[in-house]
């Protein structure tokens, strides 16, 4: 059987062989005269298939066949870049003769990248990705060829590209034939990986570090170029490839969140933000700019990327001397007033040039072989332990698992903060009488402060962090409409009320934020209420009343306060002890107190997790958990203290009593002889499944152990029994016993559909939750009258997930076995004629008891506010 993720591996292959068809009929078509496919529809054909091979190798990363993945993604990012830049050349942005000066710094990063990439891949014999990686890197060498001497290199171009195309034939479609044929015509040489083979690439997200240090090549590339004489100067030509570099490398930024490695995130998110300055500073160029540089961002920067590095010398020493090269990036960019466009930035990028081939060699390798080389891991946690009172935390998931529940992405509050460092720091550079595009703060505003505090914002959100979300989300938005405002030429004599009335509408949900924080912790309070400092700042200069230097005063505070906490979150997520301290809330409501007591909520997904549950339920405990419908309160029937606090916690009404769950049918063995052969195969055939059958009550519930609580569950006359459709729930049944169950919501509210609403809506009352996110369905169970079973008719009290004709459906199939004398298979042997005509007798003299028994001659459904059940 093909693996579903193969189709993925399809798309990534047929994308490279189309774009390898695409520039091999270009190349072999095209003259020194006159190119076959105009510009502009090369580039937005190789825009369509770079957007299909990012997609294809996002998928496979996320499934961990990461060396497949880092080839799709780099090819991706190449062809990005360079249809971009065709684009410009077919829109007169760019004249034809600057082609070979755009292209060339981006060909040769590729060029080097793909051969180091397909180096590891024969290395361990994975001979497809070798010879795209190797072929493509010698197209793009061809390339830089043919545009230093006209004519030349087109042909050995379109060759290397040729035999991409075959091989990416051969192999995509052999995999596409593959997954149609379900594994059964399967040509050779296309077979999928073994599972030994795929635990080989164990080190999870390796490949997005590999992207990225291909993009830190691409960088580099583009800014040395110039240094070396490759290019005459930085252009607009090369924006294209600083800002394919920078978007890939915000993607990769949302992938290491997602691998719960915050330290990566933030550093892809901190060289991210220089690719966009960079671009910004060539971009000018084409309107004649002069950009100039502040001191104050790039040094503070440093310190910034100084930090982060120390702190990731704890994932490897390599790694860790690696990013201070970027601080002393920064360095060399303050110390020289036009940046990017001077010799010594541009030294240090050539450093960084060769320190990322050699990166990208170790990391890659690392990936996918057994072997590795050394790169000095452990030297920070040996280091560590010889210094007293330090303690290191221990580096997995379960560090970002959120207060309550779970969720797929780390903690964004360690870049959010610094996001508001540079942004506060660069509004500190005052523009006097320059053309205000001509000062480098407008992308360290907006790409810093803007669009990274969206995505933490956004990351936040994920998390179930509501107060984070809105904190990055609002002040995100600020920085970015005051920064295009204030620095992007906008501003010019609008000062004025209109401009005053948006900024204080931000000023009063600011308001609100900060208010909120009072109930988190002191860090968050001052970090909202010196804002509103900076909001007033913008207000009085809106209307022509800033006093000299205030403005430059609460930006400065501001950013120390942000800094302090970008110290704090990166020190405490790295050392259990000691802790900067953040403070406690300066307002504590009661329930809740502001996140400090609640009740133990685990992810449903972990065995250990649903054991934690289940002995808090055999100690007496109610819980919240997940089910194949909606969320549920649950007590086991053993603890009859438990069943009556749950019912007394959702003040329940007459109409919606408790019910009563199991985890497969045998769990009523015991008081099998008690029930009707016919109701036991109709279970047998119906559950597990989103199925609540009404049946009488009787002697049998006495073996549950349920007491003076029988009177909770179900009604005086019947009682709804349901086995639930959920491994997670019938795995803690399984654990604890049969459990009455009602749903986990007061009375008369909706149902709840997310694990924070069970503690939302019940608070304190509950002793534990089951975490699993969103219910898998917001539709009710079914609820089938069996009462009556016995004369051949079933009703219904209510049509919920399951379909009334599939439930008579089952119900008729049922009945066709007893009529031609079949037994169920799992009773068959224990079943004797005396017993059957007793469980009759039983059933009739109790319906009769319980005034039920006469009965409607065909199935019927009750209206839901007549139901004696519950609403789950």
């Amino acid at each position: 059987m093909a693996h579903p993720h193969s189709l993925h591996e399809s798309v990534g292959i047929l994308a490279i062989s189309g774009g390898s068809l695409l520039l091999l009929v270009n190349d072999y078509a095209s003259s020194p005269v006159k190119d076959f496919i105009p510009h502009t529809a090369l580039g937005i054909l190789l825009l369509i298939i770079a957007v299909l091979l990012a997609y294809a190798g996002i998928c496979r990363s996320l499934s961990h066949a990461q060396l497949f993945s880092s080839v799709c993604l780099t090819v991706s990012a190449l062809w990005c870049g360079s249809g971009l830049v065709h684009i410009l050349v077919g829109q007169g942005v760019l004249q034809p003769s600057e082609l070979r000066a755009s292209l060339v710094p981006g060909l040769a990063a590729f060029t080097l990248a793909l051969l180091v990439i397909g180096g590891v891949a024969i290395a361990v014999k994975k001979a497809v990705l070798f010879l795209i990686a190797f072929c493509i890197s010698l197209a793009c060498a061809h390339q830089i060829a043919g545009l230093s001497a006209v004519g030349f290199g087109q042909s050995a171009t379109a060759a290397n590209y040729l035999l991409v195309c075959l091989v990416g034939v051969y192999f995509g479609f052999g995999r596409l034939l593959s997954i149609i044929t379900h594994g059964k015509v399967e040509p050779p040489g296309t077979g999928l990986k073994k599972k030994s083979e795929l635990e080989t690439e164990q080190n999870q997200c390796s490949d997005a570090v590999s992207v990225c240090l291909v993009m830190h090549l691409l960088s580099a590339s583009v800014l040395a170029c110039p240094l070396l004489g490759v290019v005459p100067r930085l252009s607009v030509g090369h924006v294209p490839w600083l800002w394919t570099a920078g978007v890939f490398q915000l993607g990769m930024c949302v992938l290491f969140y997602r691998a719960m490695d915050t330290l990566a995130a933030t550093f892809y998110g901190f060289t991210a933000i220089l690719r966009f300055a960079e671009g910004y500073s060539a971009l000018l160029s084409f309107y004649s700019i002069q950009p100039f540089s502040p001191v104050p961002f790039p040094a503070v920067f440093s310190v910034l990327f100084s930090i982060l590095a120390v702190f990731s010398c704890q994932k490897s020493l390599v790694e860790g001397l690696y990013q201070l090269f970027f601080a002393a990036y920064c360095i060399a960019i303050a110390a020289q007033p036009q940046g990017f466009f001077q010799g010594g930035t541009q030294g240090v990028q050539g450093a960084i040039f060769v320190l990322s081939a050699g990166m990208l060699l170790i990391t890659t390798f690392n990936m996918v072989s057994t072997t590795m080389i050394p790169t000095g891991q452990g030297c920070f946690k040996a280091l560590v332990a010889r210094i007293q009172g330090l303690t290191l935390r221990a580096h997995d998931k379960e560090l970002h698992a959120p207060h309550l529940g779970y969720s797929k992405y780390a903690d964004a509050e360690v870049l959010g903060h610094a996001c508001n460092v540079l942004a506060a720091f660069a509004v500190t550079a005052t523009v006097g009488d320059r053309n205000p595009l001509s000062v480098l703060v407008l992308p360290w505003v907006v790409v810093a402060g803007g669009g990274l505090q969206l995505l933490c914002g956004s990351v936040a959100f994920a998390r179930g962090k509501t107060f984070e979300s809105t904190v990055f989300t609002l002040y995100g938005v600020m920085w970015a409409v005051w920064g295009l405002t204030r620095y992007g030429g906008l501003y010019g004599e609008t000062r004025g009320f209109h401009v005053a009335v948006g900024i204080i509408s931000f000023m009063l949900f600011n308001c609100l934020v900060t208010v909120a924080a009072l109930f988190l912790n002191v860090a968050w309070f001052v970090y909202a209420l010196t804002f509103q400092l900076i909001l007033i700042s913008f207000l009085l200069d809106a209307v022509g009343s800033l006093p000299y230097g205030y403005d430059i005063g609460v930006t400065i505070i501001f950013g120390l306060v942000s800094f302090y906490c970008f110290l704090a979150h990166i020190f405490n997520s790295s050392f259990q002890s000691p802790q900067m301290p953040l403070g406690k809330p300066l307002v504590k409501l009661g329930g809740v107190g502001g996140g400090a007591d609640v009740c133990p909520h685990v992810p449903a997904r972990k065995a250990s997790s649903v054991q934690q549950i289940a002995e808090i339920m055999k100690n007496g405990g109610i819980c919240g958990m997940p089910t194949d419908t909606v969320y549920v309160l649950v007590a086991a029937c053993n603890r009859p203290d438990a069943v009556i606090k749950a019912y007394k916690v959702k003040k329940q009404a007459e109409d919606r009593p408790m019910s009563l769950w199991i985890s497969s049918i045998k769990q009523l063995e015991p008081v099998r002889h008690l029930l009707s052969p016919l109701l036991l195969d109709f279970m047998e055939a119906a559950w597990p499944s989103s199925i609540s059958m009404v049946i009488l009550r009787g002697p049998w519930m006495d073996t549950f152990g349920l007491g003076d609580a029988a009177k909770h569950i179900g009604t005086p006359q019947s009682i709804a029994i349901r086995n639930p459709d959920c491994s997670v729930a019938t795995h803690l049944i399984n654990m604890v016993g049969p459990i009455t169950v009602t749903s986990a919501n007061p009375t008369g509210e909706a149902d709840t559909t997310h694990h924070n609403q069970v503690y939302a809506k019940l608070g304190k009352k509950v002793d534990g939750v089951l975490c699993d996110g969103p219910s898998p369905e917001n539709i009710a169970s079914t609820v089938v009258d069996c009462t009556k079973i016995e004369t051949g008719h079933i009703g219904f009290f209510r049509v919920g997930l399951i379909p009334k004709s599939k439930v008579l459906q089952i119900f008729e199939e049922v009945q066709m076995r007893h009529r031609h004398g079949q037994t169920n298979p799992a009773f068959e042997d224990d079943v004797h004629p005396s017993d059957i005509q007793r469980d009759k007798s039983f059933v009739m003299e109790d319906a009769a008891e319980s005034g039920r028994g006469s009965g409607n001659s065909t199935p019927s459904t009750v209206a839901p506010e007549q139901s004696p059940v519950l609403r789950n």
